[in-house]
């Protein structure tokens, strides 16, 4: 038998470094050749790592959360055969080199020793042998931070019951919780909680900020910290769009498919339309270099909710797309963003931002400038509203763009003149199709 390491490998796109998201394996696991040992992250694209050969896992070289430089050891394999790690001349095997390890890690084990795993995800260092707990003073109060030390039946019944086990003494060795000490702690507890059902919860969770929640905090708080934002709200009166767009959809043509139209593909569209007038919105600010990058193509991010968090597909040129064409690749993209199988391509180079809530979008909202975008339309809800027409009160379909801009590139008057383009195309709808 000999042992067999796998590196971190070149990810593509001079990428130096990769975030780990995902561990797929834990050590003793048994892996096939190919199958995915982990998954990191560049940017916003991720990327799966698979084992190059069939063996044990005997290491993991990083815990999630961690950079990992490429060509750094990632895993150690017990295989059959040599693998790829050398004997010294005593015949023993040579230890891989490994990534360094956090100040505070735990010694490590022999590497001849088998480490054990008890938890889903294996350390980032062969797991060192448990220090012994110490003794303290049963029925002592338990020190702010020490976790309450109880066996899974203990934490069961204590979980149905509303206990809080750090406010519970052990009388245990090491201070152990017993079935009695939790009967003692209900026959003195709060008789209140007990008959209502209520109890405290004082528990802390913490939660490593890591993969494309990192991304997105990293993103946002550059946005904040950068972009002096102005946000400009202006109400639209939609009624008369969303009666065109319903007859757009019940519309059929033969041997043509056409998707369904939504409100973004007209609101597309006639961002295009506005941009054409003020090409100073669709830019990216180097603010560094002191240079404004004015596109001539408009490349339209989508912020897109998924499973994992926010991303920002783009529907590029859409200068050059008719309002179905938009749609069609607004649908695509958005599938391909919710299933996580987006590109690197489709998720960046984007000139300026949609951002909706759909029903969920509320009457206004202050939304964050995609850096180093200088514009970001935001979508409201829609709602029935009534509308004085002059004479009476009359329903109508109303909504709220809610647009922030970089005022340190775009003045409120121009943001103002941009918004008030795009109302006025949207309130008459055919103007979108005029030339």
């Amino acid at each position: 038998m000999g042992e067999h390491i796998i590196k971190l490998p070149d990810v593509g796109e001079g990428v130096a470094e990769a975030e780990l998201v995902e561990w797929h394996v834990k050590v003793g696991d048994l892996v096939r050749e190919d199958s995915v040992l982990a998954a990191v992250m560049t940017d916003k694209a991720t990327v799966e790592i698979p084992s190059p050969v069939d063996g044990e896992i005997l290491w993991l070289g990083a815990e999630i959360g961690d950079t990992v430089a490429i060509g750094s050891p990632i895993v150690r394999l017990k295989v059959a055969g040599e693998g790829n790690v050398k004997s010294d001349a005593a015949g023993q095997t040579a230890k891989a080199e490994e990534p360094a390890k956090p100040a505070e890690a735990k010694p490590e084990a022999p590497p001849a020793a088998k480490p054990k795993v008890s938890e889903p995800v294996a350390k980032a260092a062969p797991v060192a042998v448990a220090p012994k707990i110490p003794e303290r003073v049963s029925g002592a109060p338990r020190p702010e931070g020490e976790k309450p030390l109880a066996s899974p039946a203990i934490r069961l019944r204590a979980k149905e019951a509303g206990i809080d086990l750090r406010q519970v003494s052990g009388t245990g060795p090491a201070g152990r919780i017993s079935h009695e000490d939790i009967e003692a702690f209900l026959a003195r507890g709060p008789q209140v909680a007990k008959a209502s059902g209520l109890a405290r919860n004082d528990s802390v969770e913490d939660i490593k900020v890591i993969g494309l929640r990192r991304k997105i905090a990293e993103k946002m708080s550059l946005a904040k910290s950068r972009i002096p934002h102005i946000t400009y709200v202006e109400e639209i009166d939609v009624t008369a769009l969303e009666e065109l767009r319903a007859a757009l959809n019940k519309e059929k043509r033969k041997g043509v498919e056409r998707p369904k139209l939504t409100l973004l593909p007209f609101l597309m569209r006639a961002m295009v339309k506005a941009i054409a007038d003020q090409p100073n919105i669709n830019a990216l600010f180097d603010d560094e270099a002191g240079i404004i990058h004015q596109h001539g193509g408009v490349h339209i991010g989508i912020a897109a909710q998924t499973p994992s968090g926010l991303v920002v597909p783009v529907v590029k040129h859409a200068e050059a797309r008719d309002l179905w064409d938009c749609a069609i690749e607004l649908n695509r993209l958005a599938d391909a963003a919710k299933s996580g199988t987006a590109s690197r391509d489709e998720l960046s180079g984007s000139t300026i931002t949609i951002t909706s809530l759909g029903a969920m979008g509320g009457v206004a909202t202050t939304p964050v400038i995609n850096h180093p975008e200088v514009a970001i339309v935001g979508v409201n809800k829609m709602m029935v509203r009534p509308v004085w027409d002059g004479t009476q009160f009359i329903p109508r379909k109303m909504m709220n763009l809610s647009s922030s801009f970089d005022h340190r590139v775009v003045d409120g008057w121009d943001a103002a003149v941009f918004i008030q383009r795009i109302k006025a195309l949207l309130e008459t709808p055919a103007l979108i199709f005029v030339d």
